[in-house]
């Protein structure tokens, strides 16, 4: 899918320079030449990468960065004509991951534009694998809040999850079962802890073949419970 690239820039003849050679590698380029315009497109459409220029018409593009961030982590690069610049747009933490200073070599856009383009790839890639958690035949989705056994959706109650949660990603750790009901249930629940052995005892009889002998979630006697890893 080509990635989509947002150019903003109150030079018409920049912006066409810019949008020529991205469409010559295969990039999906829309033009804003105003703040105003480019936070419209920012807000209405995704993109992959924004280009932005400091000095614009109607909104600064600090500005624009700024309200884009409330919403949106796309990488931003921030185009100025002053070396000095650079400062304000890093120091005072608009939200910009690069800077490129004019004038600039096309190539040297192009190649930034990648090397951000595979980071964020790369922090994503990361990011989905720590939502996703497999261990033998369980899948979790942290993200859905999902569990499949062996490819078999288990339905867990939302406790349920938590505490299993909490369990996975803390493999081989025991938690006492007062710990676990401050953790899951909060401090200033009412119950006891016999709350949590229902919930364990739920939870084995829905993912694991045979409860009494379990595979996944462990009792340590006299201590608490944990997740074999």
């Amino acid at each position: 899918m080509a990635k989509k690239v947002l150019v903003v820039d109150d030079e018409k003849l920049i912006v066409k320079g810019i949008r020529f050679s991205l469409e010559q590698d295969g990039m999906e380029v829309t033009c804003a030449y105003d703040g105003e315009e480019a936070l419209q497109y920012a807000q209405s459409q995704d993109f992959d990468i924004i280009l932005l220029d400091i000095m614009l018409p109607k909104m600064s593009g600090t500005e624009v960065c700024q309200q884009i961030r409330e919403f949106s982590s796309v990488p931003i690069v921030m185009l100025t004509a002053k070396s000095d610049d650079m400062d304000k747009i890093m120091g005072l933490e608009y939200g910009a991951d690069d800077y490129i200073t004019k004038p600039f070599n096309i190539l040297e856009v192009k190649a930034r534009i990648k090397a951000i383009m595979r980071r964020t790839a790369a922090r994503e890639a990361a990011k989905s694998q720590e939502d996703v958690i497999i261990r033998g035949d369980m899948r979790m989705d942290c993200e859905s809040r999902r569990v499949s056994i062996s490819g078999k959706e288990v339905n867990l109650t939302a406790r349920e999850f938590d505490v299993l949660e909490l369990l996975i990603k803390n493999p081989n750790k025991v938690y006492s079962r007062e710990t676990l009901l401050k953790l899951v249930w909060g401090a200033d629940y009412p119950g006891d802890v016999r709350t949590v052995d229902v919930h364990i005892r739920r939870l084995r009889e829905k993912i694991e073949s045979n409860p009494s002998e379990p595979r996944y979630v462990h009792t340590k006697w006299g201590v608490g419970y944990f997740f074999r890893a």
